[in-house]
This record gives C-alpha cells, structure tokens and sequence, in this order.
C-alpha cells in the first residue's frame, strides 16, 4: 500500500506519518525533502521534477519487497498525477490525503517548530493554488484534532 499525506509547510504531515508508520506494519516512510537534501543547491523548481522521480524510484523498492510506503509531501494536482501514472505498474493500493488546517492556524509556530519567512510564504502559496484543497484524494480538516485523530481519520478510510 502506498499512502500519500498532502498539505503544506506545517499541515501535520510527517507527524501523522510517524504516528500511522507506527500502527501499520511492515511500513516505510519516505521523506521526499530528504532526497532534496542531496540537491540543495538546485533550485527548488530544478530539484522537485528530480526528486519525484527519485522518490518513484524508491517506492517501486519497496513495494516490490512487500513495504508499505507513506509519503509525506505537499503534490499539486501534476505532481501527484505524474506520481499514480509512473506507479501504475505496481500493484498496491494508492491512497491521498490531504492535511488541511486552517491557514491562521497552519501559519503559527506550534510543537517547538519556528517558522522562518520563506516557510511562511510557501504556506501561503500552497494555500492560494489550492494544496490544502485538491480535487483528488481525501481532505481533512485537521485544525482543532490531534495528530492522532487525524490518524485514525486515515485508517478509516483505507483497506487493511
């Protein structure tokens, strides 16, 4: 099973990947902000295109081996289609959802986390081209539940 967890800068994402990582066995998580680590110096527009493929890449792994795989990363409505159609030949179940809080609330520093300008801008791009609110996928309104809750929302909603 693949599980992919939209939403911008501070949605929550990777804090309810650990939480679901934890609860279903046999499961990866694959930070794609890893792999743009090995390519920082490229500019973020260069380094997404890249980082997606590689991130197919490594999906195609571990499903192969039987290995769950959540994948905490904001997708545009391209970016996630180019991700379903290169993933077309694997034979899991593909899942989206969306992480979407309220932007007063997804623009406060909260759990320790200080957002810096350039992360508060990007929340506000992601807001105004629509990654809190997609066509594809489920969209959970996350702002006043614990990442848990959100967790459980998910679980719902996929076949085990």
């Amino acid at each position: 099973m693949i599980i992919f967890i939209n939403g911008s800068i501070n949605s929550g994402k990777s804090t309810v990947a650990k939480i679901l990582a934890e609860r279903l066995p046999n499961t990866a998580i694959l930070e794609i902000d890893s792999l743009r680590e090995m390519i920082g110096w490229l500019p973020l527009d260069k380094a997404i295109p890249i980082n997606l493929e590689n991130a197919v890449l490594i999906i195609k792994n571990f499903s192969k081996r039987n290995i769950n795989v959540i994948v905490p990363y904001p997708l545009s409505k391209s970016n996630y289609e180019y991700m379903v159609d290169e993933l077309e030949t694997v034979n899991v179940d593909i899942y989206c959802f969306t992480l979407s809080p309220a932007l007063g609330e997804i623009l406060k520093n909260r759990d320790g986390r200080v957002l810096n300008k350039w992360e508060e801008e990007r929340i506000k791009y992601h807001y105004s081209v629509g990654i809190n609110n997609p066509s594809f996928g489920v969209v959970i309104d996350n702002t006043h539940q614990t990442p848990e809750k959100t967790m459980m929302e998910i679980l719902k909603n996929i076949k085990l």
